[in-house]
């Protein structure tokens, strides 16, 4: 699984922890829905930035593996 899938399983399973919608994470870390879709399948063109910001909403942190 690439990177970015695996970015967006996780981030998609720390949602449906916090039993959060897509539109309640949305909200939350000041984004659309169809960002928040999009990052949770792997999809788009999403910048590191936006995604970081969701992450840090469910409390993920994102590391870099060299």
């Amino acid at each position: 699984m690439d990177q970015v899938r695996r970015i967006g399983t996780e981030i998609r399973a720390a949602r449906r922890r916090y039993r959060l919608t897509q539109e309640q994470l949305a909200d939350l870390a000041g984004t659309s829905t169809r960002t928040v879709r999009d990052i949770e399948h792997g999809t788009g063109t999403t910048g590191i930035g936006t995604v970081a910001d969701v992450a840090d909403v469910l409390g993920l942190a994102l590391e870099l593996n060299g």
